[in-house]
Formats: C-alpha cells, structure tokens, sequence
C-alpha cells in the first residue's frame, strides 16, 4: 500500500540572489503527528508566494522512486525534504501519475491534486546545478512531484498509508499537463 515516507517542513530560510532574496527550499523531516489546513502543513512557509503556496499548492508530494531515480543520476544522496523542497516524500504511488482532481486520504487528511511542479532557478541554485541545466533537465525527466490542495483539514503522519478516494477517469495527469504546456 503507498504511504507517507516523511512530513516536512521548512527548516530555515536562506539568502537566495533571485527576486524574492530568500527562499523555503530547505525543509526537514519533523516526527509525529503533524496538523494540515488550507495553506499546507502547520511549520512550514513559503518565501515566494506567487509562485509557491497558497491554496492550489499548499501541499508539495514527492515520490520517493523519482528521488531515488536522481540519487542514481546525480551520484548523490536525496534527502527528504532537504533539497527538493517537499512537503511530503511517499513511496508506492506515481505522484507525477496523479491525475488533476485526484483525491487522496492521508491520516484523517483528503487532498487534492491541482498540478506538477515547475522547476525554477532557486530549485537549480539548490542543487548547486545551476549552470549544468538542471531546471530543462529536470523538466524533461517529467519527474516533477504534484502541487495538491487540502480538501479536508486534519493531521497526517510518516507512516500513514495514502488511499486514492478519487480518480477522474478522463483528467490528464499532472505529467501529461507539464508537457503539454512546455
């Protein structure tokens, strides 16, 4: 059955020479039950709102598979959290499958899918790849993680299953909707 690897949350902010001049990115595991509401999970912020958070995005889902995929490529660990910035990493379940209006249940939680992350500039700069052409390179993989927003309040866990409690037969998948706009 899938489930919820880590819950994460934002560690510290960091000086970032992009527009914003910080960023989130840097986020941790943290232990226990942890509360969600409609702007994402209780802890963590988001530097730049207009593209990072605020109810379509309030919750950032990595798949585990991808991350370890990368770790292959780049010959480099993928910590939770730590680089990629996600809220939540899972295992079992293709994340950037999802498809756009699928709801899934974690803990007492009902989230729903609204769309693939796009790689930017600060993701690059995190990486320390920002010079190798990391943000197309990433992008191409169409590994990407999806945005979901928070249907039902509640707490979730590492350790939680996740349970699909939706899947609109005919919507495209978050990796279909990356690609058709790139």
């Amino acid at each position: 059955m899938p489930s919820v690897l880590a819950v994460c949350v934002v560690h510290q902010l960091i000086a970032d020479p992009g527009s914003v001049g910080t960023t989130a990115i840097d986020k941790r595991p943290v232990s226990g039950r942890v509360r969600v509401g409609p702007l994402g999970v209780y802890g963590d912020v988001q530097a730049d709102r207009k593209n990072h958070g605020g109810e379509d995005k309030a919750v950032y889902v990595y798949a585990q598979e991808d991350a370890e995929w990368w770790a292959a490529e780049l010959g480099r660990e993928i910590p939770f959290g730590t680089l990629f910035g996600e809220n939540l990493r899972t295992e079992g379940i293709d994340v950037s499958g999802a498809r756009i209006g699928e709801r899934w249940r974690i803990g007492d939680v009902e989230l729903e899918a609204t769309m693939p992350r796009s790689p930017c500039m600060t993701f690059a700069r995190r990486m320390g790849l920002e010079r190798d052409g990391w943000v197309k390179r990433f992008a191409d993989e169409r590994r990407l993680g999806t945005y979901f927003r928070v249907i039902r309040k509640g707490a979730l866990a590492a350790g939680d299953a996740i349970e699909r409690v939706h899947v609109p037969a005919d919507a495209p998948t978050a990796r279909e909707i990356f690609r058709a706009a790139s």
